[in-house]
């Protein structure tokens, strides 16, 4: 017997008759002997016309009443989940956030898991209950609901997975697994068997959206072997699990992108100590993330300070850099939304030498310009013209031989 924790996202439990498709999933798995646990995200679309509302009824709504009224989408879908269940002969009980102790901090849309109180659900499954667990949503120490974000009902089920020592924590979601690359965008993508947390981690930060980077840190930190599958078959899909040598043999495991981006650049900074801090300090008491950072080399005491920020906080990041800039006597900011980040990932990528200049050449021969770069020990990112980003997945994907296995 295992025990396992299932989660579906909103196209999987989209209206009844998909939810009851997962019922049977469900089902199958309980009858093979296991014991199951599921999260299940809202209907798919449901979180988007609650946020409508809100903003329906008020331009700027309290954030207290918006995660209130945002979390109710999943309150749906636990409910007919465990209403089809118990129709189809099985025992099951629905549990919202707060309801399994699901503690965060006070960060309203985006709160952090804190601790998972796991009391209610052993209790459940001792009594061969089905429990069905509401993602994206928790409660802080002051059971105020506050819901996790994008990406939310991932991270539910793999720290409800870490807190219960689940055996595996299976993401069912709209695709097979983890790809090389989009399979939109690339023909020749191929599915991998299995990725690193490490590998994951990156390719979830740096724009690919199966799996949320929140989830992925969860699941490495407490050791939960993590299998993405679709919901629509039963094909095996990808396990993110820890590494081993036979891993390390691919040089570059997967080519992502991420055309959710802006590039911003303070001209003629001055250049003396605490100048960078009075720029990003106001950035990051607004939670705005600001990653790829370059600063050019000072002449005759001034510098150019360029960094990249997701493209949907450009107009608050104008906002605050307009006052910022003017404060620490900078000559102007400019904007650049036409851009693109394409990267590569792999754990190979540490004991070979060369992987980016071969990155470079291969972008360069296509007339590709190169704008900023930054780099890890396993991933290799450029910033590039938002236009061509097509033909840099497809021509690194290529370059990199991707196609094949091992």
């Amino acid at each position: 017997m295992a025990l396992i924790v299932q989660k579906y996202g909103g196209t999987s439990v989209a209206n009844t008759e998909k939810i009851e498709d997962v019922a049977r999933r469900v089902i199958n798995s309980k009858n093979s002997g296991n014991e199951i646990v599921v999260v299940v995200s809202a209907m798919a679309g449901e979180t988007d016309r609650l946020i409508d509302l809100a903003h329906s009824a008020s331009d700027k709504p309290d954030a207290r009443e918006y995660d209130v009224l945002i979390s109710t989408g999943e309150q749906i879908t636990v409910s007919l989940l465990a209403i089809v269940l118990n129709k189809m002969g099985y025992k099951a009980k629905s549990f919202l956030g707060y309801q399994v102790k699901v503690v965060t901090d006070k960060n309203y849309k985006s709160a952090r898991i804190l601790s998972v109180d796991t009391e209610a659900i052993t209790d459940e499954l001792k009594k061969g209950t089905v429990v069905v667990v509401a993602g994206f949503q928790g409660a802080d120490m002051e059971n105020n609901i506050t819901t996790l974000g994008r990406g939310g009902s991932d991270t539910t089920a793999v720290a409800v997975a870490a807190a219960l020592h689940a055996d595996v924590c299976e993401i069912y979601t709209d695709v097979d697994g983890i790809y090389t690359t989009d399979p939109s965008i690339c023909q020749k993508a191929r599915k991998l068997k299995k990725i690193t947390y490490d590998e994951m981690l990156e390719m979830a930060s740096l724009g690919a959206k199966v799996l949320h980077p929140r989830s992925v840190e969860l699941a490495k930190k407490h050791g939960v072997p993590v299998h993405v599958r679709s919901s629509f078959n039963d094909k095996e899909g990808t396990f993110v699990t820890k590494e081993d040598d036979e891993m390390e043999k691919a040089v570059v495991s997967g080519v992502t992108y991420d055309r959710d981006q802006a590039k911003v650049t303070v001209v003629h900074v001055p250049d003396r100590p605490g100048i960078a801090a009075r720029l990003f300090t106001p950035l990051s008491d607004k939670n705005i993330v600001v990653d790829m950072i370059i600063q050019n080399v000072s002449i005759e005491g001034y510098t150019d300070l360029t960094f990249t920020v997701s493209r949907k906080d450009i107009g608050e990041v104008k906002e605050i850099l307009e006052i910022a800039a003017k404060d620490v006597g900078a000559e102007r900011v400019e904007y650049d939304e036409n851009i693109s980040k394409i990267s590569i990932v792999g754990v190979g990528m540490r004991s070979y030498a060369g992987v980016a200049s071969r990155m470079f050449a291969a972008l360069a021969n296509e007339r590709i310009n190169i704008m900023m770069i930054s780099t890890s020990e396993i991933k290799i990112s450029c910033v590039i013209e938002a236009k061509y980003t097509e033909l840099a997945v497809t021509v690194l994907h290529d370059t990199f031989e991707l196609e094949k296995e091992g």
